[in-house]
């Protein structure tokens, strides 16, 4: 187990998700599924309680908690791309099983995990600062899905 994991917590859909993240995201895979050794207050022994898994590279660990606890956008992954053919992959993927779209590149997937689907053209304006990065965050307040072709538009003026 890596030093630093990040744990997210799952009502009972970890291992879905986990599969689901390691055949859409590149340098993910689901690495261990383990099952609980006796009851406890949201499922049975046998039960899927945790499952091990790499997002993008990011080592995680799906935890089957129950209803518990709500996501919110206070966490969220960010998936930096580098084509429109790429945002739309992953965005695409994300909303098309079962997700939804937001503002501003943000999506859910269908187990209310936020996810950013951030083109780096979009992070190289903001970092440019001054009017290139106005113009950029103003056109990219406006969208869903980030357009990387009005994006560079706008870095231009």
């Amino acid at each position: 187990m890596a030093k630093n994991t990040i744990c997210v917590w799952y009502d009972k859909d970890a291992e879905e998700a986990a599969r689901f993240y390691a055949k859409t995201f590149p340098d993910s895979a689901v690495h261990a599924v383990h099952k609980a050794p006796s009851d406890y207050p949201s499922g049975k022994a046998g039960d899927v309680l945790t499952v091990d898994f790499t997002v993008a590279g990011i080592p995680c660990m799906g935890l089957n908690g129950g209803t518990a606890f709500k996501h919110s956008e206070a966490f969220s992954f960010q998936i930096a791309t580098d084509s429109q053919e790429e945002t739309d992959r992953y965005w695409n993927a994300i909303v098309g099983n079962g997700g939804q779209e937001s503002m501003c590149g943000w999506c859910k997937d269908k187990w209310g995990i936020s996810w950013q689907i951030t083109p780096r053209v979009l992070t190289d304006a903001m970092a440019a600062g001054g009017d290139e990065a106005k113009r950029a965050f103003e056109a990219m307040m406006e969208m869903k899905k980030i357009d990387v072709a009005k994006i560079e538009a706008a870095r231009q003026g």
